[in-house]
């Protein structure tokens, strides 16, 4: 257990808990625990949390302390509070309700599937051409060993520019190159987490750091996002109170939820967690894919005055998927001592996909922009269906990135997917993105298929929606193996 929600901090959480309709019609203090179930099922607030006292969240929500402790006796008997008299009561979930362990969808042969668990576009056309190229590069390499566990310098030196441009001051002895942004995830993780240490995670969050993270047999913790994003003092202060070993964030364009941190957030956030002896991992999987005009913030490690923050990046998604190209940046005898670790693991990425990575990189402007125009049209095209479609749904337009984060009408993200792939469409339910069971309000919709598809699925997400209801039976769902 650890970490502590302040009465103001849940009270903002629970914004008009007492306004919902089916709440009206229920006792305060059964509406109360309702809806604290409800944020514990979201996984807007994280579990081993210890809630407010009774009297500091009854003042907060100017409610009765009468009423407080009731919905705290209605959490306990449920299970979804566990409490030591003198010491106070933790969130929980009741026993059972746990889902399995994250993983990627299998790709499928059949041609009338529609894919919607895989957030990865199709490569550009400009590729090809960058592979021939690559290609007459490669001779001035093969007169060596071609091992480079720091990658190859020229590529280096391109990725370190990158970060300049940006505002992030970066030498070529900051960059490691690896094998795509999972591979230097996991670099990072051998490094720095060992068995039973703490870390935190956004919630909801990408798979594979999940999967990362329970591989090193970590303890995960999480905060939890609501529908603005990040609640800043909330994170800034589970960092501080449970000194996690590392904290694995999505500041650009999160995945799923395609929120964008502020900039007042990315200013505390390096000296909060020098304080607290933690590294910040950044992921900026997304950070070329921005959807509107508005300048972005500068990056997190530009507020970094203790190389407490370790960034990575890549390819896959401003590219393609197959481009296994990623890359960590990070102080020097850091990367020196990442680049021992991964010696022990993969030696060094190939030559030929470095070069073919320079390539594209030297074309990255005319590549992204193309990119971010068809984005947009994708996501007002998914847009514009699901509010035709399937109007009880509720989301926020993500401003970049290449997914949207829909709260459904009812907990049903499970079985809608089991639903769904009988009607020819693959989904990623909630529960993927986050820790024991929850999320089941939420779907990740990507938006990187063409609209024409975009359209006709989410036609049948709605007839899919409508079977539940009706409780037509449907055929045994397979257990998803990749989520991408």
């Amino acid at each position: 257990m650890g970490g502590l929600v302040r009465g103001a901090q849940l009270g903002r959480l629970l914004g008009q808990w007492h306004a919902l309709p089916a709440r009206r019609r229920s006792p305060d203090y059964v509406a109360l625990a309702s809806a604290v179930r409800g944020l514990l099922a979201d996984g807007r607030l994280a579990l081993g949390v210890r809630l407010p006292a009774e009297r500091e969240l009854a003042e907060s929500l100017a409610i009765s302390r009468t009423t407080v402790s009731a919905a705290y006796r209605e959490l306990r008997d449920s299970g979804h509070l566990v409490s030591r008299r003198g010491a106070g009561s933790w969130t929980a979930l009741p026993e059972g309700l746990r889902v399995g362990s994250s993983g990627l969808w299998a790709p499928s042969d059949d041609p009338g599937l529609i894919d919607l668990s895989s957030a990865a576009p199709a490569a550009p056309i400009e590729l090809a051409a960058a592979a021939r190229a690559a290609v007459e590069d490669l001779p001035r390499y093969l007169g060596g060993p071609g091992y480079f566990p720091c990658g190859l310098d020229e590529l280096r030196e391109v990725v370190a520019a990158r970060y300049t441009a940006r505002g992030l001051p970066t030498r070529l002895e900051q960059i490691l190159i690896t094998n795509g942004t999972q591979h230097a995830l996991d670099l990072v993780v051998r490094l720095i987490v060992h068995p039973g240490a703490p870390v935190l995670v956004e919630s909801p969050t990408y798979p594979g750091a999940l999967a990362a993270l329970a591989g090193s047999r970590a303890r995960i913790a999480t905060h939890g996002l609501g529908a603005q994003g990040w609640d800043g003092e909330l994170l800034l202060d589970t960092i501080r109170q449970t000194r996690p070993k590392l904290a694995y964030l999505i500041p650009e364009f999160q995945n799923p939820t395609g929120h964008l941190m502020p900039l007042r957030l990315r200013e505390l956030l390096p000296a909060a967690a020098h304080s607290a002896a933690t590294d910040l991992v950044i992921d900026e999987s997304f950070v070329d894919l921005q959807l509107t005009d508005d300048p972005l913030p500068p990056p997190v490690a530009a507020f970094d005055r203790h190389s407490r923050v370790l960034t990575i990046g890549g390819m896959s998604k401003p590219f393609w998927g197959g481009m296994r190209i990623g890359w960590i940046r990070a102080a020097a005898p850091l990367v020196q001592r990442l680049a021992a670790v991964r010696v022990g693991v993969d030696m060094a990425s190939p030559v030929l996909d470095q070069l073919v990575a320079v390539r594209l990189l030297d074309q990255a402007e005319g590549i992204v922009a193309a990119r971010r125009a068809s984005l947009g049209v994708r996501r007002d095209t998914l847009v514009t269906e699901l509010r035709d479609r399937l109007p009880e749904w509720s989301f926020t337009i993500p401003r970049g990135g290449l997914t949207l984060w829909a709260e459904l009408d009812a907990p049903v993200s499970s079985a809608l997917a089991r639903s769904a792939e009988a009607h020819g469409v693959r989904l990623a339910p909630g529960p993927r993105f986050g820790l024991d069971g929850t999320l089941e309000r939420f779907l990740r919709l990507p938006f990187t298929l063409p609209p024409v598809d975009l359209t006709e699925a989410v036609g049948r997400i709605a007839a899919a929606r409508f079977d539940l209801d009706r409780g037509t039976p449907r055929p045994h769902w397979t257990e998803p193996t990749l989520i991408a």
